[in-house]
C-alpha cells in the first residue's frame, strides 16, 4: 500500500509566538521551515487530501499546560487565546486565511477552515493526548498521518508515536520540521516511519493514483 493511501497531513504549532524572531519564545529553525510546509500544504490542499492544523493556547496561570512549562506561561505571554501570537502562519492556511477560534478549540472541537481541512487545539506534546483527532481521522478513513511542523523533538516526536500506537502510518518531512537531528530520524526508521523531503512528498502527491 503507498503511504499517501488516505493520508492527512499534520501541521503541528505552526503559531507566530514559535516561529516569528521577534516573539517572546520562538523555536530555532522554525522560520525557516516554513516555506517547505507551504508547499506540502498546497499539495495536500490540491488533491483534497485532508489536513489538521494542531495548535497550542496557553491560559495566562498556565493550567492547561504541562506542569514543567507552567512558570514560563505564567511570566511569558506565549499563545495566549486571542491574541496575535497564538495565530497559525498565514502561508500554511487556504486564501483568505482564517483566525483561530479559541472558545471552540479549548472545548475541544474541530474549526473547519476549509472542505478537508481544521484547526485543533492540543493540551500536551501529543495531538493525539485528550483530543478527538483519532476519531476524526477514522472518520474520514484516514490510515497514514503525516507530521511536518514546529520543534521535532517535543511535539512532532510524540505525535508519530502516538499515531504508530493507534496502528495509522506514519511519516515525516525531514526539512518541514524544525529541530531534526539524525538520531532522532534513525529512531523512527525502526517504528515504521516514512522519512521523506517536501520535495518528495509534493512530487508524490501529485503522482497519486
Amino acid at each position: 500500500m503507498d503511504l499517501l493511501h488516505n493520508s492527512c497531513l499534520l501541521t503541528i504549532d505552526m503559531q507566530a509566538d514559535f516561529y516569528r524572531p521577534d516573539a517572546p519564545l520562538p523555536v530555532d529553525g522554525t522560520a525557516e521551515v516554513l516555506p517547505a510546509l507551504q508547499r506540502v500544504a498546497a499539495a495536500y490542499r490540491k488533491a483534497a487530501l485532508p489536513i489538521v492544523h494542531a495548535v497550542r493556547l496557553y491560559l495566562a496561570d498556565g493550567s492547561n499546560a504541562e506542569p514543567v512549562r507552567r512558570e514560563l506561561v505564567r511570566s511569558k505571554n506565549v499563545v495566549r487565546p486571542g491574541s496575535a501570537g497564538s495565530q497559525l502562519a498565514p502561508e500554511l492556511l487556504p486564501p483568505g486565511g482564517c483566525n483561530l477560534d479559541p472558545d471552540l478549540l479549548l472545548d475541544g472541537k474541530l474549526q473547519p477552515v476549509g472542505p478537508r481541512e481544521w484547526i485543533m487545539y492540543k493540551p500536551r506534546w501529543g495531538a493525539f493526548y485528550r483530543t478527538e483527532l483519532e476519531s476524526h481521522l477514522h472518520s474520514l478513513g484516514v490510515e497514514t498521518v503525516v507530521v511536518v511542523g514546529c520543534n521535532f523533538p517535543n511535539c512532532p516526536r510524540t505525535t508519530l508515536y502516538e499515531a504508530s500506537e493507534r496502528d495509522f502510518a506514519t511519516g515525516l518531512v525531514s526539512d518541514a520540521v524544525s529541530g531534526v537531528y539524525d538520531v532522532g530520524l534513525g529512531e523512527l526508521a525502526r517504528i515504521g516511519a516514512a522519512v521523506m523531503t517536501a520535495d518528495e512528498l509534493v512530487e508524490r502527491v501529485a503522482g497519486r493514483d
